[in-house]
């Protein structure tokens, strides 16, 4: 059996690719269990919203670093090193996630002109972003499995 070695960007691409997951998944459940039976509006968005983005932020520096303990003791000579090709990765999957913000940026400049409700306009951003971190996160991995065309 074949074993896989991911190098350092790689490693980070996946932590931040799970942690986006579950940050977005737990604020929306929150978010849910906070409303209840009421309206979404009336849920206290901004803490929930700050506690998860810190949250995740958080947990990605922490799994980065472990892994990077557990990678660094079992490969010493590929630990924390980036080529050209982690390089031109990083620059694709920032301009999938360009374009995940953009149209989250329009979302948020339509809800804007019509009067949204704070909470609407807030979490629309809010989903950009994540939807941003998800897709280009995935476009990283597919470019470090498949390469890039």
């Amino acid at each position: 059996m074949q074993e896989v070695v991911m190098a350092y960007e790689e490693r980070n691409v996946w932590a931040s690719l799970v942690v986006s997951v579950i940050t977005l998944t737990t604020y929306i459940v929150l978010v849910f269990q906070q409303a209840g039976d009421g309206p979404l509006t009336d849920v206290d968005w901004f803490p929930l919203m700050l506690w998860t983005i810190g949250g995740g932020i958080v947990a990605v520096i922490v799994i980065s670093i472990l892994w990077g303990i557990i990678a660094g003791a079992r490969d010493r000579d590929g630990i924390g090193t980036a080529d050209i090709r982690d390089r031109d990765i990083s620059r694709m999957g920032s301009r999938v996630e360009q374009a995940f913000v953009v149209i989250a940026g329009l979302g948020v400049i339509v809800l804007c002109a019509v009067n949204a409700h704070v909470f609407w306009i807030a979490n629309t951003m809010f989903l950009g972003f994540a939807v941003a971190a998800l897709v280009g996160g995935i476009a990283r991995v597919i470019a470090y499995r498949r390469g890039l065309v």
